[in-house]
Order: C-alpha cells, then structure tokens, then sequence
C-alpha cells in the first residue's frame, strides 16, 4: 500500500479500523490508490453515516417519545 494511503488511514482512525474489519481493501487500495474515496463511502455506510440511515434513526427516536408521551397521558389519565 502507498505510504500516503497509510498515512491518510492513521489521520483516520474509523476508516483504518475499518480496512483492518474489511481486509479486501487493503488489497483495493493498494492497486488502485484512486478508490479512497469509495472507501470513505463504503465505510459511512458502515458505520452508519450516511444521510439516509440517520434520518432513519431520527424518525425511531421520535416514535418513541412519542409512544411514551402517549403513555404517559394514558397514565395521567387512569390516574384521575
């Protein structure tokens, strides 16, 4: 692998834990150094960074105040 791939996975933790979890890019960038930027995709997609996944994750977090604020008026209700 070129030294300056190694050097920009040391700069980035999370997409050299990455490559060390999915060695078959290690063998892709060391032929084709050009495919960094997939890895940084490959890898948001991964870890769970990409637009969709964390709207995704925002629309469970608000169904779930709202179910418990749901319970909560279900509750303050049972109790009067």
């Amino acid at each position: 692998m070129r030294k300056e791939i190694q050097t920009y996975l040391d700069q980035n933790v999370d997409l050299k834990l990455f490559v060390r979890m999915h060695p078959e890019w290690y063998r892709t960038l060391s032929r084709s150094p050009w495919e960094v930027q997939n890895l940084k995709s490959a890898a948001d997609l991964f870890y769970g960074r990409t637009f969709s996944q964390r709207l995704d994750r925002f629309n469970q977090r608000v169904s779930m105040m709202s179910m418990l604020t749901a319970m909560a008026q279900a509750m303050a209700e049972k109790k009067v």
